[in-house]
């Protein structure tokens, strides 16, 4: 039947009755007389198109270029893999001889059955294996710690022991995912969310909004800010310092690439960064001030009250789009040679900040034909 013919032909050209040829097809499962029940014929389809897995000849490919001392990526080459996947596959499923680990060998047909026992799903969480591993996970959560702190005290308390590590994420499993029972789900209670269950984020509807205010993306902002033709378009972003501890404000305008740095001594928090610039917009005249463009920082979050204040609108560039801020991004790296990296920002005072902005808008800039910025705003003023 496999080569085609149907199944009377087939029971014909085998010399056997049409019901027979039916039962050895499909499996005997009541037999009469209290025989034992025959199951069905299951004819193996051929493989067709490359695997996800090592196939078997693939692993019987492997040893016999071992042998011949290929090496990985010319074995990887020959069977269109990754050189990646074949040293883990040598790694992971080859045998020490009579337990020499100086002497290694790789047999084909053990490591795919390895290979297949590893295979289904699902398999049992290192927590349901280990007793102790879950009764001290278990204490802790009745203590009310956190995952990621339990993980850190097994690591401390069982250093020589691997079997007692686990990543946080382990914990979290064990108690979210029903089937496991590896943990009480009663101590998902004891989490500091309150959750039972894991909140899903991940579809973009069910995502919270990023700020209280709803943001006005890019999109929607004015044309005359692309094309630079208008002036008072202003970019902005933070310079941050050693540890995420300090920080600079920057603000570039888009015509005439004119700098201006935010002095945030006491952090970059929303409120910090909304003063700041509060404060700085309203030294420059109403019509060099038509627009703000940002990225999705928390910083920004009070972006209504700026806008409240100030009359300022604000436009939120796309998530991981830096493009969209250029003379912005490009300013920024200009400044690092002020500011280095790993530094404390919170050092310089806001004279030191209004020099340094003073000298890049000092600089003659190409783009302006030559022109500083401070000449291009002076005749903007002017005019």
């Amino acid at each position: 039947m496999q080569q085609g013919y149907s199944s009377r032909e087939a029971c014909r050209i085998v010399g056997i009755n049409l019901r027979t040829g039916k039962r050895w097809r499909n499996g005997w499962h009541s037999p009469p007389n209290g025989r034992k029940p025959v199951p069905p014929i299951h004819v193996e389809a051929p493989v067709s198109g490359p695997s996800r897995y090592l196939r078997e000849e693939e692993r019987i490919h492997i040893a016999d270029r071992l042998r011949e001392d290929a090496s990985i990526r010319t074995i990887a080459a020959e069977l269109g893999r990754s050189p990646s996947t074949i040293s883990r596959e040598i790694r992971r499923n080859g045998i020490p001889l009579r337990g020499d680990e100086s002497q290694w060998a790789y047999r084909p047909h053990a490591a795919h059955r390895r290979a297949e026992q590893r295979r289904p799903r699902p398999k049992p969480g290192k927590i349901g294996q280990s007793p102790e591993l879950r009764d001290f996970i278990q204490d802790r959560l009745d203590l009310r710690w956190s995952p990621q702190q339990i993980c850190q005290a097994l690591r401390a308390q069982f250093p020589e022991r691997p079997e007692m590590h686990v990543v946080h994420e382990t914990v979290y499993q064990a108690l979210y995912i029903q089937g496991r029972g590896e943990l009480r789900r009663e101590l998902a209670t004891a989490l500091r969310t309150g959750r039972a269950r894991r909140k899903p984020r991940r579809q973009a509807q069910q995502r919270q909004p990023r700020f209280s205010t709803p943001m006005v993306m890019i999109s929607e902002r004015p044309a005359e800010a692309e094309d630079r033709a208008v002036p008072g378009h202003w970019e902005g972003d933070l310079i941050i310092g050693k540890d995420g501890a300090s920080a600079i404000g920057t603000l570039v305008e888009r015509a005439t690439r004119y700098v201006m740095l935010l002095h945030l001594p006491d952090g970059r928090s929303a409120e910090h960064v909304r003063d700041a610039l509060v404060a700085t917009v309203q030294t420059l005249p109403g019509h060099l001030v038509r627009s703000l463009t940002w990225d999705q920082g928390s910083e920004m979050a009070a972006h209504g009250s700026f806008t409240i204040a100030t009359d300022v609108p604000v436009y939120f560039c796309d998530p991981a789009s830096p493009w969209q801020r250029g003379s912005n991004e490009n300013t920024n790296g200009l400044l690092r040679q002020y500011f280095p990296k790993g530094t404390d920002l919170a050092a310089h005072s806001s004279e030191h900040l209004a020099a340094v902005a003073a000298q890049l808008n000092g600089r003659p800039r190409k783009t302006l034909g030559w022109e500083t910025p401070a000449e291009r705003l002076h005749k903007l003023l002017a005019a």
